[in-house]
């Protein structure tokens, strides 16, 4: 019997060719998917259309030109101003994990060939909450781009304000809004994009400011969260209350545009405002 019998070993090395990492659920169906299929569907569930979380360097590599992103104050990093307790080891924590060293990216690219300059905050990088330094990147980005007379867009996601910063955080809405005004002023397009989540100071700053304004479907966006604003006034909310196509039905934004279609259509907004051909 015993040559009838598989070797133990067998079973061993067929479970460690076997990839650790190989499939994703989807948060809304609950469907699993091949992360392969989720990366070249740009991470939307091919089943129910939910948009999943994106990183920063996943943001850049679908919207801009493949080689054309070139970086701004890539050294700027946060200190802890008022001595908040275990703020600098959860700093740390969070620059090795991401591999950022803030909660945002900026620079300057190409969206099919047409110029932009392009903040992205970093949903992994402290749930892209703004701290000094995420306002003052964003800030000099828009100053570039005021200066040079060249598109800027943002792309939101974030908790809001960093509350171990304080007032120091809470000054880079007034910061960021004040750069926002001097591009107004000199004519120069800003199309803010918001995903899922934009709430707090950022929602109540330059997310919200955008010439044009524009959602990826589903993304809650709001000040503060519908539970507590449920809790608040004691009283049910709308159904869909805060999401993308609410705030487009009302008013608010101009466009809801699933991901597959996005790059396009920043394109093609940017060369219809005066971009270059």
């Amino acid at each position: 019997m015993a040559l009838f019998r598989k070797p133990k070993y067998s079973t061993v090395a067929a479970r460690q060719e076997v990839p650790k990492d190989l499939a994703s659920k989807c948060t809304k169906c609950n469907t699993i998917h091949i992360k392969q299929e989720l990366e070249k569907n740009l991470w939307v569930c091919p089943k129910c259309g939910h948009h999943l979380p994106l990183t920063a360097g996943q943001r850049l590599r679908f919207t801009l030109d493949e080689g054309s992103f070139q970086e701004l104050d890539a050294d700027l990093s946060s200190g802890n101003p008022l001595d908040f307790p275990q703020y600098q080891e959860k700093l740390s924590k969070a620059q090795r994990a991401s591999g950022l060293n803030e909660a945002v990216i900026t620079g300057r690219g190409l969206i099919h060939g047409q110029p932009a300059y392009l903040g992205i905050l970093a949903r992994e990088f402290m749930l892209g909450s703004m701290g000094a330094v995420v306002g003052e990147k964003l800030a000099r980005m828009l100053d570039k781009a005021c200066q040079e007379r060249t598109p800027a867009l943002i792309f939101s996601v974030s908790g809001g304000a960093r509350m171990q910063e304080s007032i120091l955080s809470l000054f880079q809405m007034a910061k960021t809004s004040a750069a926002l005004a001097r591009l107004h002023q000199q004519g120069v397009l800003y199309i803010s994009i918001l995903t899922d989540p934009t709430t707090g100071g950022v929602s109540a700053s330059f997310a919200m400011l955008g010439d044009i304004n524009i959602a990826e479907p589903g993304a809650l966006i709001g000040f503060a969260g519908p539970r507590v604003i449920q809790q608040t006034i004691g009283q049910s909310l709308p159904t869909g209350f805060q999401r993308a196509e609410f705030l487009l039905e009302h008013g608010m934004l101009d466009m809801v545009v699933p991901r597959q279609d996005m790059k396009a259509t920043l394109a093609r907004l940017l060369k219809f405002h005066g971009g270059e051909a």
